[in-house]
C-alpha cells in the first residue's frame, strides 16, 4: 500500500532523515564512562497541559507548537504541514488532547509529546485504521501517543538522550496516575525494538505498510509500574519528573 496525501500529511517522511539522531534518540549500546546524566537534563520537569490549565501555559504552548513546526516541518520535511505562523498544529490538537511539555528552567520548552483519548478521533482511528487488523483499540483506559520530540540542542548524539527519557517517564507517571493502562502508537517499524528495550512491551496490531521510504506499523504498549521502573533504570532517572501539581509519588 502506498501513501495517500492524507497519510503523508500526518506521517510524512524525509529520505535522508536519520532516526537514530534527528529526534534525539540514540539507541546504540553505549557506556557512560562518567557515570552521570548528560547536561542539565535533571532539571527538566514534565508539565501536563490540557484544556483545564492551558490558559496558564499560553507562552509555553506557543513554544511547543513552534518547536513541533521546526522539527516536523523544517527538519523532517513534512512540508504539507507548513503554516505561515510557524506553529505545527494538526487536526488532533483538540480540547481533548493532553500535552506533555518538558520545561527546563532558564530555557523553557525543550521536549514534548501528546496524548489523545482513544474514544475520540485520533491518528490511528482516522488515518491508519488498517494498521489494526482486529479493529482500532478504543477504551477509556487507552490513549494514543503522538508528536514526541526533543529540541536539537537538547539531544545527546552517541548516548541515550536524557531529555527523551524524562518525557517517557513523565508519560508513564501521568498514565499510572490517571489509570491509563495502554497507549497506541502509529510509528515506523524501528520503534518496536526501541520501545521493547525500555520495558514498554510493544505488541504489533496488524500488518505494516510502506509509505514513501518508511515502513509504518501500529503498536500498543503497556504503561504500568513495571514499564516506569524499566524506563527509569534505562535512563538512570531516580526521581519523579512530573511537575509538582501532577507529581506521582516515587514507586516503592
Amino acid at each position: 500500500m502506498s501513501c495517500t496525501p492524507s497519510s503523508r500529511l500526518i506521517a510524512g517522511a524525509k529520505s535522508n532523515f536519520n532516526p537514530s539522531s534527528d529526534l534525539g534518540i540514540s539507541w546504540a549500546i553505549v557506556t557512560w564512562s562518567d557515570g552521570v546524566p548528560s547536561r542539565g537534563t535533571a532539571m527538566i520537569q514534565v508539565h501536563v497541559v490540557d484544556a483545564s490549565n492551558s490558559f496558564a501555559y499560553r507562552g509555553d504552548l506557543d513554544s511547543y507548537f513552534r518547536l513541533r513546526h521546526e522539527i516536523y516541518v523544517d527538519e523532517r520535511g513534512w512540508h504539507e504541514l507548513r503554516r505561515p505562523d510557524s506553529r505545527e498544529i494538526d487536526p488532533f490538537d483538540t480540547p481533548e488532547a493532553i500535552h506533555q511539555l518538558g520545561i527546563q528552567p532558564g530555557r523553557g520548552v525543550v521536549a514534548g509529546s501528546r496524548l489523545v483519548p482513544s474514544l475520540r478521533p485520533h491518528l490511528m482511528s482516522e488515518i491508519f485504521p488498517q494498521l489494526a487488523e482486529g479493529g482500532v483499540p478504543r477504551r477509556p483506559d487507552i490513549f494514543e501517543w503522538t508528536r514526541f520530540f526533543v529540541a536539537r540542542d537538547s539531544r545527546d548524539p552517541g548516548r541515550p538522550c536524557q531529555a527523551a527519557g524524562v518525557i517517557y517517564c513523565g508519560i508513564l507517571e501521568f498514565c499510572i496516575q490517571r489509570g491509563i493502562s495502554n497507549l497506541t502508537i502509529v510509528c515506523e517499524d524501528y520503534w518496536f525494538d526501541r520501545l521493547a528495550s525500555i520495558g514498554w512491551c510493544p505488541r504489533q496490531l496488524g500488518s505494516s505498510f510502506k509509505c514513501d521510504d518508511m515502513t509504518i506499523i501500529g503498536v500498543m504498549v503497556d504503561v504500568g509500574p513495571s514499564a516506569l521502573a524499566a524506563t527509569r533504570q534505562f535512563y538512570r532517572i531516580t526521581d519523579p519528573v512530573l511537575w509538582a501539581e501532577t507529581a506521582l509519588k516515587r514507586l516503592a
